[in-house]
């Protein structure tokens, strides 16, 4: 197989062959004829997860096939879809999805089987949308599962390839809103924290930038949905900081080119809740990534625990952001059971010196019960992880049942999940 890597260019695939079936007959002939198969989306993973010992399967090229049933609420599209044609799509509409994440460039099926997620108090992940999901299961077969129906739905959505191909994923939706996106620049530490419940309600979305140095808050991004009034209109302050003048990129000094559109100039949701736009690349793919969810009665000690690392962290960081995330019942989700904040951290391409660091940070976190991005580099196994997760030997037993070849198991899953 000719090399290919993720988008960070930090992991080479060490798959045999990738396969970019056009049609769904052609996914389940190539999941029922491998040895070892996984789903690949849109490469924005930063660790192995998505490898395969085998084959990797890519549905880039089956169609999106979008189908809105206004009736039901929902939308239903191909799972190698990318956020960015769903958004848009909907929109033309006269639909929304409930959130986005930063990036609209990843794929459906790829950031619910991760639960990745935007932002916000009362928004829980992007997989909290999913309603159905259709597989293709270890010996070719099609199965289709649905919240209504399928008693073990929570197992199924965060999956981690484990369970299966996704090859469609029917998803909640709304009436399109449009949102405003205002941004203020170096809030006082020392405001955010004594009153950070207030900063992170103060918006439909909320994320903060930080270097963790210094005393200030680089940067605050607040998406509003303007049906819920203009809470933001002409405001020059927001907890110490100032509004800013221009657009804004999360790294100071960077062109905002590639950003969705600031200064309070409302816009549809679909060009504004992610924070790049899907025209542009947002950056060359020289970074890579962690992140940590935990609960938000600890955020403020989580923050100050971050704070006090920024000597060894600073140094190799281009920046971090701080969401908070709505509490879920998927059983493999950071956010299973508990709203939370999560603390991203958007590295330099410096892959050693970051994993020798990840053991640290994990362990000043563990108080916390920080749970790691599954998406994200982190140094966890699955002896650590384990009692973080009250549902994972639920999991371990239906991946036993769905695929009992051990077909799309893979190093990560053994590593983290199965403890193999």
């Amino acid at each position: 197989m000719t090399e290919v890597r993720n988008w960070a260019g930090n992991h080479r695939y060490g798959a045999t062959a990738i396969r970019r079936p056009a049609t769904l007959d052609q996914v389940r002939e190539v999941v029922a004829s491998a040895a070892h198969v996984h789903a690949l989306g849109s490469r924005h993973s930063f660790n192995d997860g998505a490898d395969s010992a085998g084959v990797l399967i890519s549905l880039e090229n089956l169609a999106p096939d979008i189908v809105v049933d206004s009736r039901a609420a929902t939308v239903s599209v191909s799972g190698g879809t990318t956020y960015g044609v769903l958004a848009e799509a909907l929109n033309r509409q006269g639909f929304a999805l409930h959130n986005l994440a930063s990036l609209p460039h990843i794929s459906v099926a790829g950031a619910i089987a991760t639960a990745t997620h935007g932002s916000g108090n009362r928004n829980g992940n992007l997989a909290t949308a999913v309603r159905a999901l259709q597989l293709v299961t270890s010996g070719g077969d099609l199965l289709t599962v649905s919240r209504a129906d399928t008693p073990d739905f929570a197992g199924m959505v965060v999956g981690l390839g484990a369970l299966g191909v996704v090859t469609r994923v029917t998803l909640d939706i709304q009436p399109a809103f449009e949102v405003r996106q205002d941004v203020f620049d170096n809030l006082p530490w020392a405001r955010v924290l004594e009153r950070f419940d207030e900063v992170s309600a103060s918006a439909y979305s909320v994320s903060l930038f930080t270097d963790w140095r210094g005393d200030t808050v680089g940067q605050a991004w607040l998406k509003s949905r303007t049906d819920a009034g203009a809470r933001f209109e002409g405001r020059p302050e927001f907890f110490g900081g100032t509004a800013a003048t221009s657009d804004r990129h999360p790294l100071p000094g960077v062109s905002a080119e590639n950003c969705t559109k600031q200064l309070g100039v409302p816009g549809p949701w679909s060009d504004r809740l992610a924070h790049f736009r899907m025209g542009f690349t947002p950056s060359s793919g020289d970074e890579l990534q962690s992140e940590y969810l935990l609960p938000g009665e600890h955020a403020v000690a989580a923050i100050e625990v971050m704070r006090d690392l920024a000597g060894q962290i600073s140094p190799l960081l281009q920046v971090s952001e701080i969401r908070t995330v709505a509490a879920d019942d998927l059983w493999l989700s950071p956010n299973y059971g508990r709203a939370g904040i999560g603390l991203h951290l958007t590295w330099k391409p410096e892959a050693e010196a970051v994993q020798n660091l990840l053991p640290l940070i994990e362990a000043r976190l563990a108080p916390f019960a920080a749970r790691p991005h599954w998406g994200k580099l982190f140094h966890a196994e699955a002896a650590t992880l384990a009692p973080l997760y009250e549902k994972l030997p639920d999991f371990r037993a239906l991946a036993a049942r769905l695929d009992p070849e051990w077909k799309f198991r893979n190093d990560f899953l053994d590593r983290t999940v199965f403890g193999v």
